[in-house]
């Protein structure tokens, strides 16, 4: 599944440890700038900074080119969370961004997501 910040869609994601983060990521950093929680697809992965999101997405066979995207807070203008659900038929949390551009993205957690605590970190960025 590609992630692309230009087209709208929704990607499942599970939490991923900081160490397993792509060390190129670190790289494209600003002085400063931390990463506070990141998570993955099979091939892809999102890293949530205290200044940005960056997405890592692997093209092609056998995924050694990587797309990276930036995707500032400073941008959005507002977002919304759905919780799980017990028995719904989607029973994962979903965090929505919204952009002055009409840009909409959506991010599909699955497994032991705290879906509060990073609302509660994007509500510190963005506000």
């Amino acid at each position: 599944m590609a992630i692309n910040f230009s087209v709208g869609g929704i990607y499942t994601l599970k939490p991923l440890e900081t160490q397993e983060i792509r060390k190129e990521v670190f790289a494209l950093l600003v002085t400063g700038e931390e990463c506070v929680a990141a998570f993955q697809t099979v091939r892809d992965q999102v890293i949530f900074t205290d200044k940005r999101i960056i997405a890592a997405e692997a093209q092609g066979f056998p995924g050694k080119r990587i797309s990276y995207a930036s995707l500032p807070y400073g941008k959005a203008q507002f977002f919304s969370v759905q919780t799980a659900g017990a028995i719904d038929a989607a029973p994962d949390p979903e965090l929505t961004l919204f952009f002055g551009s009409g840009a909409e993205v959506t991010f599909k957690f699955s497994g032991n997501t705290d879906i509060g605590a990073l609302s509660r970190m994007i509500a510190g960025f963005i506000l």
